[in-house]
């Protein structure tokens, strides 16, 4: 067989079971290829990682804690979500197919399940729709009969609401003292005086004193 330029000759054998590592060599490295767009499309680190972006914005910290902190966190925190689903994959999809009790195609489809049940108990059925009806899909009976291609993204905008949702929430108290130090500055004429500079300290007093990251922490973890 004529090789191709860059590829060694002896990629290519005749053996079957050669052809088959292979091949599931090619798939490992595609799925590391999209573990990225898996981790951030499919699991709970967009609702996490805008929650947290949310509290710094809230905060007028800035930079502090750090993006490379706050991804950290959410990437935990996700690990930490998404480990019933993962222990699933490995036990029902993983573990059967490296012991060839399965073929591959079965493994992917019951790799499927878990995923799918989680992102669907967190999907509203508004966004859900919204994807099946305009990919002219039909109407699935079961979790496991919803295509991916409109589950994906209705999952997506349906994190995105609930983070949003949620950093509202936390937006409200330090709107308040941002007001009332904004009004007790102009009572005082200190106009020129920014009232960022002033409601900081109270600001990070307030999240100390409610112990915020363990509330909003716990928050995340009771949302799913």
């Amino acid at each position: 067989m004529n090789s191709i330029p860059g590829i060694p000759s002896d990629f290519f054998t005749n053996q079957p079971q050669d052809v088959a590592t292979t091949i599931q060599l090619l798939l490992i490295l595609t799925v590391l290829s999209l573990a990225p767009a898996i981790i951030l499309l499919m699991t709970s680190f967009t609702r996490i990682i805008v929650v947290l972006s949310f509290v710094r914005t809230s905060l007028s910290t800035q930079q502090m804690p750090p993006n490379q902190v706050l991804i950290g966190l959410a990437l935990f925190l996700t690990f930490f979500i998404m480990a019933p689903v993962y222990g699933d994959i490995n036990t029902h999809a993983v573990q059967p197919y490296l012991k060839h009790q399965i073929s591959q195609r079965e493994a992917v489809s019951r790799a499927e399940t878990p995923v799918k049940s989680f992102m669907a108990k967190e999907t509203r059925q508004k966004d859900l729709n919204l994807f099946l009806n305009y990919g002219n899909y039909k109407t699935p009976e079961r979790v496991q009969d919803i295509p991916l291609m409109a589950l994906v993204p209705a999952f997506i905008i349906s994190e995105l609401k609930t983070a949003f949702q949620m950093g509202f929430m936390i937006f409200i108290p330090f709107l308040v003292i941002d007001m009332v130090v904004s009004s007790i500055l102009m009572a005082m004429g200190m106009m020129m005086l920014p009232p960022v500079m002033i409601s900081l300290p109270f600001k990070i007093l307030l999240f100390i004193m409610v112990d915020g990251w363990y509330l909003i922490v716990e928050s995340l973890l009771n949302s799913y």
